[in-house]
């Protein structure tokens, strides 16, 4: 397994009226994220919030090309991005305590924070098609080139995890620099990780390490 330390790029915020930053995605343009009454839109050239969403948006955010998914309590919420409406709702599952949130594969990947699980979820009935574990609290989660992601903080501790999609195995872990967590995770497809940083009101951008370094 790889071991390094997490290099934090760039930091956007705090911002106004936002205390806590949960679930993050990104449309290819704009990096969406929740801070508990509504959903963001964030540029992340220039740092500004263009725009948000007043909706429950208090745990993981996903982009499926088009739509975006939002935790909300116990369900998982489709939204329009451009009206806000709620088009479809989906119970999350499990028993509870549910953080990132992510799509791939015509699926959502719903992690369960205290739980330590990731589950593999149909987007349309909900219906759990698998599930992996973690040995870490589960507080994001993203996808990128084929490579399952997620999020910990336990224990004043935090890193993103490259993890084997099938085993749960870590293949590689970036440590977060004491003081900084992680709450929300997403790709920009690239080599930048965006993370909510809970209770910090920031939003961190991460460098991912390329496949060919050491």
């Amino acid at each position: 397994m790889k071991h390094r330390t997490a290099e934090i790029i760039r930091e956007f915020g705090p911002f106004p009226g936002i205390d806590d930053i949960a679930g993050v995605s990104f449309d290819r343009e704009r990096v969406w994220f929740a801070s508990g009454d509504r959903l963001n839109a964030l540029d992340p050239e220039s740092g500004e919030i263009t725009g948000s969403i007043a909706t429950a948006a208090d745990a993981g955010t996903a982009f499926d090309g088009t739509h975006l998914f939002q935790i909300a309590d116990d369900a998982i919420n489709k939204i329009d991005p451009t009206t806000g409406e709620v088009l479809a709702t989906i119970p999350t599952p499990g028993d509870g305590g549910h953080s990132g949130l992510a799509w791939a594969e015509g699926f959502l990947w719903v992690g369960q924070h205290r739980g330590r699980r990731i589950h593999q979820v149909d987007p349309e009935s909900g219906k759990v098609h698998r599930t992996i574990e973690s040995d870490r609290f589960v507080t994001g989660v993203t996808w990128v080139d084929g490579e399952l992601w997620h999020g910990t903080w336990q224990d004043g501790e935090s890193d993103i995890r490259h993890i084997n999609a099938t085993t749960g195995d870590v293949l590689e872990r970036l440590q977060m620099p004491s003081g900084s967590g992680v709450s929300g995770l997403e790709s920009d497809g690239g080599d930048r990780f965006f993370c909510g940083s809970g209770d910090a009101g920031k939003l961190l951008v991460v460098r991912r390490p390329g496949s060919d370094s050491e």
